[in-house]
């Protein structure tokens, strides 16, 4: 029995109507389905991503997206700055790690809600230094180089995923769709190891004093936590390595490699809170620090300047 060209056309489409959504294009599986609320929540941290994407891929390798995943990149501007660190094998290995581990990160996202073209990120030891003197509120001679030694690459690392984290905490409850849940817990989970080891990397080294300023591990950790807490202008959120005993587990510890509440449970930080720190100007208003010309995405330009 011969089927007509209209009977085969009617059965091709009744049966991609039933395919399973699985099957589904991409398109139609992410942003299409999204609340607008979880799309601007899932696209926010992408500025962070890309961050810490460069700065682990251009420490460990010398080069950054554009030569390991340029369609990622989305046509933005080049890092300004960012070069090959000097860092033992050992770290060179963990921080390689991190940097793919990022690349990945960007990818979830961007397959996921439709994202935007890399910022401009100023990556240079200039940049990383002005956090640092900030920090100590005095300028640190020489000046801070995250890419000079492995224990500065490591210091200017404790600077980035922890604040990443903690707004994948902060997103969290907010996100109404299964998916988009699924994927903060899935980055979180990433984004809280990575904190964990470069944390634990620098514990071990905790009251060593970094050369040549004769200041040690845990000193550094206290004044970026301090300077972070100050920034986002929402209260202590942020701890170094070392603690006054009644602020570490139970009250009964002055070790700190992780980070936690009263109850050891993760802080949360909101996307404005995130803007104050990166920016360095405790100001979602004013673009500066790592990010020259703002942060990107719907949260962040709705506190920029309209051009």
């Amino acid at each position: 029995m011969s089927l007509s060209a209209s009977n085969i056309t009617f059965a091709a489409l009744l049966i991609f109507l039933l395919l399973p959504k699985s099957y589904s294009s991409k398109t139609i599986e992410s942003n299409s389905l999204l609340p607008q609320v979880d799309v601007d929540l899932l696209e926010f941290p992408l500025n962070l991503e890309y961050l810490e994407a460069e700065f682990f891929l251009y420490g460990a390798y010398g080069y950054g997206l554009n030569k390991i995943a340029p369609n990622l990149t989305k046509g933005g501007p080049t890092p300004i700055g960012a070069k090959r660190g000097k860092m033992d094998k050992f770290t060179r290995d963990v921080i390689k790690q991190f940097a793919l581990q990022e690349v990945g990160h960007l990818r979830a996202i961007q397959s996921t809600v439709k994202g935007f073209p890399r910022p401009l990120l100023n990556l240079s030891a200039k940049s990383f230094a002005k956090v640092v003197d900030s920090a100590f509120e005095k300028q640190l001679v020489p000046s801070f180089d995250p890419y000079s030694s492995g224990v500065n690459f490591l210091l200017a690392s404790y600077l980035i995923p922890y604040v990443g984290l903690t707004g994948y905490v902060g997103a969290s409850p907010k996100l109404q769709n299964p998916k988009s849940k699924r994927l903060v817990a899935g980055l979180l989970g990433v984004e809280s190891g990575q904190d964990a080891v470069i944390r634990a990397l620098l514990y071990e080294h905790a009251h060593k004093k970094v050369k040549p300023y004769g200041i040690t591990v845990a000193e550094f950790t206290n004044r970026f936590s301090q300077l972070r807490n100050k920034l986002g202008n929402a209260g202590g959120k942020d701890e170094g390595l070392v603690v006054v005993e009644r602020e570490g587990a139970e009250g009964l510890i002055t070790g700190n490699v992780l980070v936690g509440d009263k109850y050891s449970v993760a802080f949360d930080r909101t996307p404005e809170e995130i803007l104050r720190i990166v920016y360095g100007s405790g100001d979602e208003h004013k673009p500066g620090g790592f990010y020259p010309k703002g942060a990107d995405g719907h949260i962040a330009k709705s506190h920029l300047p309209k051009a």
